[in-house]
Protein backbone atom coordinates (compact mmCIF):
# COMPACT_ATOMS: atom_id res chain seq x y z
CA UNK A 1 0.00 0.00 0.00
CA UNK A 2 1.22 3.43 -1.29
CA UNK A 3 1.15 6.60 1.26
CA UNK A 4 -0.12 9.60 -0.19
CA UNK A 5 0.49 13.16 1.32
CA UNK A 6 -2.58 15.15 -0.40
CA UNK A 7 -1.07 18.83 -0.67
CA UNK A 8 -3.48 21.45 -2.33
CA UNK A 9 -6.42 18.93 -1.55
CA UNK A 10 -9.58 21.21 -1.87
CA UNK A 11 -12.00 17.89 -1.56
CA UNK A 12 -10.15 15.21 -1.79
CA UNK A 13 -10.21 14.29 -5.66
CA UNK A 14 -6.86 12.57 -6.13
CA UNK A 15 -7.11 10.72 -2.30
CA UNK A 16 -11.01 9.38 -3.44
CA UNK A 17 -9.55 8.43 -6.67
CA UNK A 18 -6.20 6.57 -5.39
CA UNK A 19 -7.42 5.07 -2.77
CA UNK A 20 -10.51 3.74 -4.67
CA UNK A 21 -7.89 1.69 -6.99
CA UNK A 22 -6.95 -0.15 -3.25
CA UNK A 23 -3.42 0.30 -3.40
CA UNK A 24 -3.27 3.84 -1.79
CA UNK A 25 -3.80 5.39 1.74
CA UNK A 26 -3.98 8.65 1.96
CA UNK A 27 -1.95 9.86 5.36
CA UNK A 28 -2.50 13.75 5.76
CA UNK A 29 -3.97 16.60 3.60
CA UNK A 30 -3.24 20.45 3.55
CA UNK A 31 -6.01 22.98 2.35
CA UNK A 32 -6.72 26.18 3.50
CA UNK A 33 -10.03 26.54 2.45
CA UNK A 34 -12.21 26.22 5.53
CA UNK A 35 -15.00 24.40 3.55
CA UNK A 36 -12.88 22.12 1.81
CA UNK A 37 -11.59 21.22 4.92
CA UNK A 38 -15.17 20.31 6.53
CA UNK A 39 -15.56 18.04 3.63
CA UNK A 40 -12.25 16.37 3.89
CA UNK A 41 -12.66 15.69 7.82
CA UNK A 42 -16.38 14.37 6.73
CA UNK A 43 -14.54 11.39 4.61
CA UNK A 44 -10.92 11.32 5.89
CA UNK A 45 -12.11 11.73 9.66
CA UNK A 46 -8.74 10.46 11.23
CA UNK A 47 -6.81 11.61 8.84
CA UNK A 48 -5.13 14.66 9.60
CA UNK A 49 -5.29 18.10 7.80
CA UNK A 50 -2.80 21.37 8.12
CA UNK A 51 -4.29 24.40 7.30
CA UNK A 52 -2.09 25.98 5.10
CA UNK A 53 1.04 24.59 2.97
CA UNK A 54 3.25 27.40 3.83
CA UNK A 55 3.82 26.40 7.17
CA UNK A 56 3.38 23.09 7.06
CA UNK A 57 6.59 20.80 8.25
CA UNK A 58 8.00 17.80 5.49
CA UNK A 59 10.05 15.34 6.75
CA UNK A 60 11.98 12.69 4.25
CA UNK A 61 10.26 9.13 4.04
CA UNK A 62 6.84 10.16 4.84
CA UNK A 63 4.72 9.49 2.26
CA UNK A 64 5.63 7.58 -1.11
CA UNK A 65 3.41 9.72 -3.33
CA UNK A 66 2.49 13.55 -3.52
CA UNK A 67 -0.17 15.02 -5.13
CA UNK A 68 -0.70 18.54 -5.51
CA UNK A 69 -2.95 20.72 -7.57
CA UNK A 70 -1.49 24.13 -6.35
CA UNK A 71 -3.58 27.27 -7.47
CA UNK A 72 -3.78 28.27 -11.14
CA UNK A 73 -5.38 32.02 -10.89
CA UNK A 74 -2.00 33.24 -11.68
CA UNK A 75 -1.55 30.70 -14.69
CA UNK A 76 -5.36 30.89 -16.16
CA UNK A 77 -5.82 32.59 -19.53
CA UNK A 78 -8.76 34.22 -17.23
CA UNK A 79 -6.00 35.43 -14.94
CA UNK A 80 -3.86 38.61 -15.09
CA UNK A 81 -0.76 35.84 -16.66
CA UNK A 82 1.08 36.28 -13.72
CA UNK A 83 2.41 33.07 -14.17
CA UNK A 84 4.32 30.97 -11.75
CA UNK A 85 5.57 34.30 -10.57
CA UNK A 86 1.94 35.18 -9.18
CA UNK A 87 1.41 35.47 -5.15
CA UNK A 88 -1.11 32.05 -5.76
CA UNK A 89 0.55 30.07 -8.52
CA UNK A 90 3.60 31.16 -6.88
CA UNK A 91 2.88 28.48 -3.89
CA UNK A 92 3.59 25.45 -6.33
CA UNK A 93 7.63 26.46 -4.38
CA UNK A 94 5.91 24.78 -1.14
CA UNK A 95 5.08 21.78 -3.53
CA UNK A 96 8.39 21.73 -4.65
CA UNK A 97 9.71 21.72 -1.08
CA UNK A 98 7.44 19.21 0.38
CA UNK A 99 8.93 16.97 -2.94
CA UNK A 100 12.50 17.85 -1.85
CA UNK A 101 12.40 17.25 1.60
CA UNK A 102 10.22 14.02 1.24
CA UNK A 103 11.44 12.66 -1.67
CA UNK A 104 8.44 10.36 -2.92
CA UNK A 105 8.53 7.84 -5.02
CA UNK A 106 5.60 9.34 -7.52
CA UNK A 107 4.35 12.90 -7.93
CA UNK A 108 1.30 13.63 -9.51
CA UNK A 109 0.72 17.28 -10.08
CA UNK A 110 -3.01 18.94 -11.62
CA UNK A 111 -3.20 22.27 -13.01
CA UNK A 112 -5.22 24.26 -15.99
CA UNK A 113 -3.70 23.68 -19.67
CA UNK A 114 -2.18 27.32 -19.65
CA UNK A 115 0.76 26.10 -17.44
CA UNK A 116 2.21 25.17 -20.63
CA UNK A 117 2.74 28.56 -21.62
CA UNK A 118 2.90 29.74 -17.91
CA UNK A 119 5.21 28.05 -16.11
CA UNK A 120 5.41 24.24 -16.78
CA UNK A 121 9.08 24.94 -17.60
CA UNK A 122 10.10 26.24 -14.82
CA UNK A 123 8.23 24.23 -12.86
CA UNK A 124 10.10 20.95 -14.72
CA UNK A 125 13.57 22.62 -14.32
CA UNK A 126 12.61 22.57 -10.41
CA UNK A 127 11.80 19.44 -10.48
CA UNK A 128 15.06 18.47 -12.40
CA UNK A 129 17.20 20.41 -10.08
CA UNK A 130 16.07 18.10 -7.05
CA UNK A 131 16.67 14.85 -9.28
CA UNK A 132 13.33 13.79 -10.45
CA UNK A 133 12.17 13.51 -13.97
CA UNK A 134 8.71 14.09 -15.24
CA UNK A 135 6.18 13.53 -18.14
CA UNK A 136 2.74 15.49 -18.64
CA UNK A 137 -0.37 14.84 -20.06
CA UNK A 138 -3.51 17.47 -21.02
CA UNK A 139 -6.69 15.82 -20.57
CA UNK A 140 -9.39 17.88 -21.52
CA UNK A 141 -12.21 18.30 -18.94
CA UNK A 142 -14.97 17.50 -21.70
CA UNK A 143 -12.97 14.05 -22.39
CA UNK A 144 -13.70 12.62 -19.19
CA UNK A 145 -15.91 9.82 -19.03
CA UNK A 146 -16.40 9.93 -22.80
Amino acid sequence: MLTVLDLFSGIGGFSLGLERTGGFKTIQFCEIDPFCRRVLAKHWPDVPCHDDVTTMQFREGMADVITGGFPCQDISYAGRGAGLAGERSGLYRHLVEAVRVVRPRYLIVENVTALLDRGLGVLLGDLAKIRYDAEWHCIRASAIGA
